[in-house]
C-alpha cells in the first residue's frame, strides 16, 4: 500500500548512494591527502599517493578483464600492496580473496579453483608455496590464473618470480582511474574468506559492501578512536580482511604501519618508532607482550591501545597487559559477521573495582556492536529465549547488517547456518544479569565427563593463572569410565619450570576436583597463523 510518502520521492544520484566503504579512500585523498597513509620500512605513501596507487592498481585489473563478480586473490602480508588491493579491488565491484599465508599448496590450489580466481597478486616470499599450486591449479582443475609478483624491497630473502607482471611496472603502465566507483548494489558481494576447514572442505564464506562499510564504522565507534589513528598491522590482514580496520583507518584518515614478521620486538619497537596508538591481535601475541623484557618496552610513554580477539582471552592475559599499561579492548565475532561483531563495553564504575573484578567483566564477550541489529543466547534446537541468570547455556546468535551473504556454492550449509533466521555462531555461553555474554566453550568443545558438563575454557584460565604457563589447549579423551576426562597440552615460559603433578595441584585449588586434568602433556601446541590454537589436531592426539 502506497502513501503521500511514497509519490514522486524517489531514490536519485543526489539522496541515494550505495554503502562500500572504497567511499572512505576517496574522502580522505581529497580532504587528508598531503597526510601519512602507509608506513613501510624505508616506503612511505599520502593518503593522495595510496589512492593513486590504488587507483592505478584497479586500472591494471580493470584492462585485464576484472569486472563486477570476477575474484582477485591475494597470496600477501602486511604490506602496501595488500592494503591497495583492499581499496583497488572493491573499487571495480570485484570480489577479494586474502589467502592465509600458512596454507599448503594443496589447500590453496583448491581455494583459487574454488572461488574462480581470475587474477593472483603474490608476494616473492611465497612462491615455494605458489608455484606448486598453480601447478596443482593447472593439471587438476585445468584453470589459469593471471599471476602478479609483488617484490617488496622490505623482503630481501630468498623466492622467485612466477608471473606475467611485476606488481610495480604494472601500476606504472596503466594510468590511474579518475575515480574508484565502487557498486552500484551496496549487497554485491566485496570479498570471500574461507573458515579453516577442520571438517571437511573449508567454506568460503561471502560478505557484501553494506556490512564491510558499517562494520568499519562500528570499529571506530566502539573503540573511541579518533580522527587520524595510527595503526599497526600486527594482524594478518587476510584475517576476515584484517577485521574490516584497512576501511576503518581510511575513513579516519590514519596511518597504516605495516609490518611483515610479528614478534615482540617488532612490535614493541614499531610502537616506540611510531607512536602507535592502536593494534588488534589473538591472545597469544599479546602474551609476547607481556613476557617480554622490560626494557624492550623502553620508550613506549605513549597511550596504546590494544584489541583482542581470536580465541576467548584468558584472564591472565587481560591482568597482564593491564599491568604493563596497554589499554586492551575485547571484542568477539566471526568471519561470517567481519570480525568483531560483539565487545565488551567497559562501564565507567568497572574502573573502581579490583583488578581481578575488571579482568573478569573485560574477559566477557560482551554486547552486540552498535550496527550489529541482534546478539541473544538461544536454545538452538528450540530457538526460545534464554534467561539471562548467568547459569543457562544457550549458543550464541546474531542477525543484521553485519553478517555474511552465505557461503560460496553451498547452500545448505548457509540454510543450516540461518536456521530460524539467526546465524548460528556454535558458540555456548551463558547470558548474565547485565546482558553480557560470557563464553563457556565451542558446542564441539564441551566435555562430557560422568555425565557432567566441563568447559575447556574454564580449565584453560585456572592454568593460565600458574606462572610457568605460556600457552595451554584442553580437549576430551577417551575413558572407559567416564566416557570422557580432560587432557591438557601447555607450553612453558622460557627459563621457567614445572611439572604435572604442580600443575594439578595448582588446578586442584581453583576448580571442582572432576574438572581438573589429571593428564597433562608438555607438548608443543599447533596454531593457526592468526593464533588460533587447533583443537581438532589435539583432539586426534588424544583420541590416539
Amino acid at each position: 500500500m502506497t502513501s503521500i510518502f511514497d509519490q514522486h520521492l524517489e531514490k536519485n544520484a543526489a539522496n541515494y548512494v550505495a554503502l562500500s566503504p572504497v567511499s572512505f579512500v576517496e574522502r580522505s585523498a581529497e580532504v587528508f591527502g598531503d597526510l601519512p597513509a602507509v608506513v613501510h620500512g624505508q616506503r612511505r605513501y599520502t593518503w593522495r599517493q595510496t589512492r593513486d596507487r590504488a587507483a592505478r592498481l584497479a586500472a591494471a585489473l580493470q584492462a585485464a578483464g576484472v569486472k563486477r563478480g570476477s575474484t582477485v586473490s591475494v597470496m600477501l602480508g602486511n604490506t602496501p600492496e595488500m592494503v591497495e588491493a583492499h581499496y583497488a579491488v572493491p573499487a571495480l565491484n570485484a570480489v577479494l580473496n586474502t589467502l592465509n599465508t600458512r596454507l599448503d599448496a594443496s589447500l590453496i590450489a583448491w581455494q583459487l579453483n574454488h572461488c574462480e580466481a581470475s587474477v593472483l597478486i603474490t608476494d616473492r616470499e611465497f612462491a615455494p608455496i605458489v608455484a606448486p599450486a598453480l601447478a596443482m591449479l593447472k593439471s587438476e582443475f585445468k584453470r589459469d590464473v593471471l599471476v602478479v609478483d609483488v617484490c617488496d624491497t622490505e623482503y630481501t630473502g630468498a623466492g622467485d618470480t612466477l608471473g606475467a607482471y611485476e606488481y610495480e611496472a604494472w601500476l606504472a603502465s596503466h594510468p590511474a582511474l579518475d575515480i574508484l566507483p565502487g557498486p552500484t548494489d551496496e549487497w554485491d558481494a566485496i570479498a570471500v574468506s574461507y573458515t579453516s576447514g577442520t571438517t571437511g572442505d573449508p567454506k568460503g564464506v561471502v560478505t557484501h559492501h553494506r556490512g564491510a562499510y558499517l562494520n568499519a564504522v562500528c570499529n571506530a565507534v566502539t573503540w573511541h578512536m579518533p580522527n587520524f589513528p595510527v595503526y599497526l598491522w600486527t594482524l594478518p590482514m587476510f584475517h576476515c580482511n584484517g577485521w574490516c580496520f584497512p576501511w576503518t583507518v581510511a575513513m579516519l584518515g590514519g596511518t597504516h604501519v605495516c609490518l611483515r614478521r610479528v614478534d615482540a620486538p617488532s612490535i614493541l619497537g614499531a610502537i616506540a618508532t611510531h607512536k602507535v596508538t592502536h593494534y588488534c591481535a589473538a591472545p597469544i601475541v599479546h602474551n609476547l607482550l607481556i613476557n617480554s623484557p622490560p626494557e624492550m618496552r623502553a620508550g613506549i610513554t605513549h597511550a596504546v591501545k590494544g584489541m583482542v580477539a581470536g580465541a576467548a582471552p584468558p584472564a591472565s592475559m587481560i591482568e597482564g597487559m593491564a599491568k604493563i599499561g596497554f589499554d586492551i579492548t575485547h571484542v568477539y565475532g566471526l568471519t561470517e559477521v567481519y570480525g568483531p561483531a560483539a565487545v565488551a563495553v567497559k562501564r565507567d564504575t568497572w574502573a573502581k573495582e579490583d583488578l581481578s573484578e575488571q579482568t573478569r567483566l573485560n574477559g566477557r564477550q560482551g554486547v552486540r556492536y552498535p550496527l550489529q541489529e541482534g546478539m541473544t543466547l538461544l536454545e538452538p534446537q528450540t530457538m526460545q529465549a534464554l534467561p539471562a541468570d548467568g547459569q543457562t547455556m544457550g549458543e550464541i546468535m546474531f542477525r543484521g547488517n553485519v553478517v555474511m551473504k552465505g557461503y560460496l556454492k553451498n547452500p545448505k550449509a548457509t540454510q543450516e547456518a540461518f536456521a530460524g533466521g539467526w546465524f548460528h555462531t556454535g558458540d555456548l555461553a551463558v547470558l548474565e544479569s547485565d546482558r553480557y555474554v560470557k563464553i563457556k566453550d565451542r558446542s564441539k568443545d564441551i566435555i562430557i565427563s560422568g555425565g557432567e558438563n566441563i568447559s575447556s575454557l574454564e580449565v584453560e584460565d585456572a592454568l593460565y593463572r600458574h606462572p610457568a604457563v605460556l600457552a595451554c589447549a584442553v580437549v576430551a579423551k577417551p575413558d572407559d569410565k567416564w566416557g570422557e576426562t580432560p587432557v591438557a597440552y601447555v607450553e612453558t615460559k622460557e627459563g621457567s619450570t614445572t611439572d604435572a603433578a604442580e600443575l594439578i595441584a595448582h588446578c586442584k585449588k581453583l576448580l571442582a576436583g572432576y574438572k581438573v586434568p589429571k593428564d597433562i602433556r608438555f607438548e608443543a601446541i599447533p596454531k593457526t597463523s592468526t593464533g588460533k590454537i587447533q583443537k581438532f589436531q589435539l583432539r586426534q592426539r588424544a583420541r590416539g
